[in-house]
């Protein structure tokens, strides 16, 4: 690791996010893992997903072994400035639509004009069975 080591703004580490140039954040330091692509187990796919946020979760998750985490290090460009980072997003649930009392009549109608010929359909075959003389 460097004794100085550079601050790089979320906005620039955010521009790596391709299979040729590819930057994480985990832990508040900045890797370039672009030569290890090839190499990771989990395939590039999973390197690319963690671009353009802080992956800390996403690594920490997944429990790697301390020899992954010795591998990280020639990876190492520097730190994030921590302070450039977007805050959270919160999930904010979909509205649901309030009860709407006059509708519920438009629903039973559609029930309706599937069961009732169902049930005369029925009433019909009922009729015929215990009608039918042998």
């Amino acid at each position: 690791m460097a004794s100085d080591p550079k601050i790089h703004l979320f906005e620039e580490v955010e521009k790596h996010r391709k299979t040729k140039d590819c930057w994480l954040i985990i832990s508040g330091k900045v890797y370039d893992v672009t030569p290890f692509m090839d190499d990771h187990p989990g395939g590039d796919e999973v390197l690319l997903a963690a671009t353009g946020k802080d992956a800390t979760n996403d690594f920490e998750d997944v429990g790697h072994s301390d020899s992954a985490r010795e591998i990280m290090e020639k990876y190492y460009i520097g730190e994030i400035d921590a302070s450039t980072i977007p805050l959270k997003r919160t999930y904010i649930p979909p509205q649901q639509a309030p009860y709407n009392p006059d509708k519920t009549p438009e629903f039973v109608i559609k029930i309706l004009q599937f069961l009732v010929p169902l049930l005369i359909l029925g009433l019909a075959f009922a009729v015929r069975y215990f009608t039918k003389k042998d």
